[in-house]
């Protein structure tokens, strides 16, 4: 019987890859990922650089995704693969066609990189199929063409689904879980600890802990006066998701329109920089953030900035600050003035820097840009005509095709920075 026709709802699938980096690298060597040792890092970082996947056998002797290097036990050999984002990327969207073939692209939700939410309710009854039979299919499909082991979550709502994806499928021997609200109340409302389901933080396990509660049979049974007097409007998820019920729909998630839209970026310096230092690798980050404003054809009237000091060298751990640009803009000449001076008075020149990062709050669309009656018109728009032409030459020939000679000073990291994808290097 399929699950459709047993709950009488809709059905979801929530399937992710297994250790997605790991295996693609894998993949890559034409290696199993359960039969080979094989870890994603950096390791001209150090042996304190964070590995961003391990292969399943590498699990299955006990290390820890998302270890250090030096954590990794000394009588282990292993491969040590440099992460390659635009492998990963590429791979992702080769995931995503196979899903195509079979689905529309309104019923699927990238999830993230290595995870989809489809609605295959419709599905289930134009191929005849049962819900499991369907899903080890793409599961199949994916295996054999990419070489990339998946799991899946089938549930009668999307938090069912990935509930099943998280905590069932893991036990179960084909990979694939499912849950409708009858088996969820049966198997999981007892089940520790709660911060396995879905948007239970640690933080939120805690402030449920202090109330006596640590499983979502717990939540259920409390008053709903208590959980808003404690929680306020997020208790109606709580709740909500204690029963198992969801009520958001793919449909949902394909009509949302956020109502403010920020841009940004961080980094971690490659060492502790001093305060002169930590002023050009800023001023090449907000550059480079002028330049995404342009290629997006956004503008914003306000920059959000935080400096993280060295661990060893500061009591306090960070300064963060706002700067009113008086303009709504994207052009680096009309910011960074204003941005640096302020940069200057709330930074501590005397301490150590190790991060750096900027958002642009409220992003406007560019015909929204707005100067005031002194601006030299005529020079504003040669700028952005500049800025264009650049925009089309990094776009053709790589972001290090044009660079400002504050690129090649030491300290200076936006040739490197060019060359990741997420924060993570890119395999060009």
């Amino acid at each position: 019987m399929a699950y459709s026709d047993r709950d009488g709802g809709r059905v979801y699938f929530v399937i992710d890859m297994k250790t997605f980096f790991a295996s693609v690298e894998c993949a890559e060597r034409g290696l199993d990922p359960f039969e080979t040792n094989l870890v994603v890092a950096d390791e001209s970082r150090g042996k304190g650089s964070v590995c961003l996947a391990i292969s399943p056998k590498m699990k299955s002797l006990g290390v820890q995704n998302r270890c250090r290097l030096y954590e990794i036990p000394p009588d282990i050999d292993y491969i040590i693969a440099k992460p390659r984002m635009k492998k990963y990327i590429e791979y992702s969207a080769n995931i995503y066609e196979i899903y195509l073939k079979y689905i529309d692209k309104n019923d699927i939700h990238v999830y993230s990189i290595d995870e989809c939410i489809i609605d295959v309710t419709d599905y289930l009854k134009l191929y005849k199929v049962r819900a499991k039979k369907f899903a080890q299919m793409l599961m199949n499909e994916i295996s054999d063409t990419l070489h990339i082991p998946s799991t899946c979550g089938i549930g009668t709502n999307m938090y069912l689904a990935k509930v099943a994806l998280d905590i069932t499928a893991k036990h179960s021997p084909d990979k694939i879980g499912w849950l409708n609200e009858q088996k969820y109340k049966d198997t999981l409302w007892d089940h520790t600890p709660i911060t396995d389901f879905w948007q239970i933080s640690t933080g939120i396990s805690n402030r449920l802990a202090k109330i006596g509660v640590k499983t979502m049979r717990g939540i259920a049974s409390l008053s709903e006066d208590l959980l808003y007097d404690v929680f306020g409007i997020n208790a109606e998820l709580l709740i909500d998701h204690a029963y198992g019920r969801e009520p958001c729909t793919m449909q949902d998630i394909k009509n949302y329109k956020s109502k403010s839209k920020s841009l940004g970026s961080s980094q971690v310096l490659p060492r502790n920089y001093d305060f002169v230092e930590a002023k050009l690798a800023f001023t090449e980050m907000l550059q480079s953030g002028c330049y995404d404003l342009a290629k997006h054809h956004l503008v914003t009237d306000l920059v959000v900035v935080h400096v993280g000091y060295g661990f060893e060298d500061s009591i306090r751990q960070s300064d963060r600050f706002s700067v009113r640009l008086g303009k709504t803009t994207n052009l680096y000449s009309e910011m960074v003035n204003i941005v640096m001076t302020t940069f200057e008075k709330n930074v501590n020149p005397l301490k150590l820097i190790r991060r750096l990062s900027y958002e642009f709050a409220g992003v406007i669309d560019e015909k929204n840009e707005q100067y005031d009656m002194f601006a030299n018109l005529k020079k504003i728009e040669k700028e952005k005509n500049l800025v264009q032409s650049v925009l089309k030459i990094q776009d053709k020939f790589g972001k290090n095709s044009l660079l400002k000679g504050n690129d090649l000073k030491k300290g200076a990291t936006q040739i490197e920075r060019n060359k990741l994808i997420g924060g993570h290097n890119s395999g060009e």
